[in-house]
């Protein structure tokens, strides 16, 4: 398996713990029929709860991008060190944003979720020379 495929499942591993984390926190949050019933209507959560959510959903949104890259350089065998290295830095930077974001630490999870963005970025455009 390639450097590429193998940080994306790490990443969608990651995506679980985010999952598990958000519904640990909520679940704390709301009550039982809450949480066990169908949510018509929108929950409104805060404080870490809030945050772990809005992270997770941040990943669904980054980790799109960074699928479409490791496939494309996987499909196309053009795996080379910039490629591997940006993988493993934008797995790094989506863990380190995790509790940066769960923590509330401005500007760091800005600047956390940049690198990420930057490394995918550099995945797709390394695709294209």
């Amino acid at each position: 398996m390639t450097t590429e495929l193998t940080t994306l499942t790490l990443a969608a591993l990651l995506q679980v713990l985010q999952f598990c984390a958000f519904s640990f926190t909520a679940n704390q949050q709301v009550s039982r029929r809450v949480a066990l019933g169908p949510r018509d209507e929108p929950v409104t959560l805060t404080g870490t709860a809030g945050r772990f959510k809005r992270a997770m959903e941040n990943h669904y949104e980054g980790l799109a991008l960074f699928t479409i890259a490791c496939i494309v350089i996987t499909l196309g065998d053009q795996s080379t060190a910039v490629t591997q290295t940006s993988a493993w830095i934008y797995l790094a930077a989506r863990i380190a944003y995790v509790p940066a974001y769960a923590l509330g630490l401005s500007p760091w999870r800005s600047v956390i979720w940049f690198i990420g963005l930057l490394a995918t970025t550099t995945m797709l455009i390394a695709t294209l020379i």
